[in-house]
């Protein structure tokens, strides 16, 4: 049996949201916990967001020439094609001078090339795969990997039969700790709303939440808090409202504690990005639902539509949505506190805490086939 100290050798692909990012994080911080001398590499693209979440933590970062192909006009679908062989090529450069034991795919555009490189090399390959609906990359991966990790029952029919195994979704261990730390959160006086417009923002959340809360107040029975977080570039706008109106509200943004920030909220208005909502679920937090409406495939309507089939969430489409509409919602969900307790213990029935270390299980269990080896962590 090899040591528990041996040095494994990880690289991880992916990117573009912090939904792609976070369990790609996970799962190396995980991989790092079992075995302490494991060395990570990712491989993504220079986008500022990804830099700037991989910025914190000790991987080695590495970046190839490579764009998407989905939803492109003709000469941006051109530029993108001619880049392919560039990127293929980086990405085998990449993998040859790094060694990996194992490639892991997280979905966008940049994995492509770099599993497709990981094959020819010879080299072990898994792809997990967040949302309901497999992005393009993971759908045209599926046939080439060794292994597909799922988060959301359903979405095997997408790939090949033999392959998949449902994991759920990695959640980052700052979140899974207070998730086993956080008392139950007793509900006072004042109730208090995150918003969330996934990692770059959302303007049409923005201008809904802004309109509920500013111009139909008088729906709330509760004194409530607010922490937004809006992107860049609505943070002054949104800051100005709530200051305008005297609603107590703290405004950033982006934010980088979300275990903080998830400890003072009582309820959510978000996205359905799957990463997002497998926190949520993790820390059994209640949330109103607004699934952008052009996601590919149309999948986060479909990851909102399995939480609220458990009773957690509310969906409310955007395109039928008004200021309105979300104020009468919020202010009957955040006013009822027995339903709120309900949604938050129907929401935690769905989470998946043990999802990293499972991921991690069949990482091992490639690597040990490949190389002949058995290791324990």
């Amino acid at each position: 049996m090899q040591s528990r100290k041996q040095s494994l050798r990880l690289l991880l692909t992916g990117g573009g949201t912090g939904g792609h990012l976070f369990p790609a994080i996970a799962t190396a911080e995980a991989m790092c916990a079992r075995f302490p001398d494991t060395k990570v590499c990712f491989v993504g693209t220079k986008r500022k967001m990804d830099a700037a979440s991989l910025a914190r933590y000790d991987f080695q970062v590495k970046t190839i020439h490579c764009q998407g192909l989905k939803g492109k006009g003709l000469l941006s679908l051109i530029q993108s094609l001619v880049l392919l062989p560039l990127a293929l090529m980086e990405a085998i450069w990449q993998i040859f001078r790094f060694r990996p034991h194992l490639v892991v795919g997280v979905g966008g555009y940049v994995t492509g090339p770099v599993v497709v490189a990981a094959k020819l090399l010879g080299r072990p390959t898994l792809i997990h795969e967040q949302n309901s609906v497999p992005g393009l990359a993971n759908r045209k991966l599926g046939a080439l990997v060794t292994r597909i990790c799922l988060s959301l029952p359903g979405s095997e029919r997408f790939f090949p039969p033999g392959k998949t195994i449902l994991t759920g979704n990695p959640v980052r261990h700052q979140i899974l700790e207070l998730a086993r730390q956080q008392p139950a959160r007793e509900i006072g006086a004042k109730v208090t709303i995150l918003i969330l417009g996934g990692s770059l923002g959302a303007h049409r959340v923005n201008e809904l939440v802004v309109q509920a809360l500013t111009e139909h107040g008088a729906f709330f029975s509760r004194e409530i808090e607010i922490i937004h977080q809006t992107g860049t570039a609505d943070e002054q706008i949104v800051r100005s409202a709530y200051e305008r109106a005297k609603i107590p509200a703290t405004v950033a943004p982006f934010f980088t504690d979300m275990a903080e920030i998830y400890e003072k909220s009582d309820l959510l208005v978000s996205r359905a990005g799957a990463t997002t909502l497998a926190e949520l679920a993790v820390l059994g937090k209640p949330a109103v639902l607004i699934p952008y409406p052009y996601a590919a495939d149309d999948h986060q309507d479909k990851n909102a539509h399995y939480y609220a089939g458990g009773g957690g969430v509310v969906v409310m489409p955007e395109r039928e949505l008004t200021g309105l509409k979300l104020a009468e919602t919020l202010a009957g969900i955040a006013g009822n506190q027995s339903r709120l307790q309900e949604m938050a213990a129907a929401m935690q029935t769905m989470g998946r805490p043990d999802a990293t270390d499972r991921i991690v299980d069949v990482c091992l269990e490639l690597i040990n086939a490949t190389n002949g080896r058995e290791l324990e962590g």
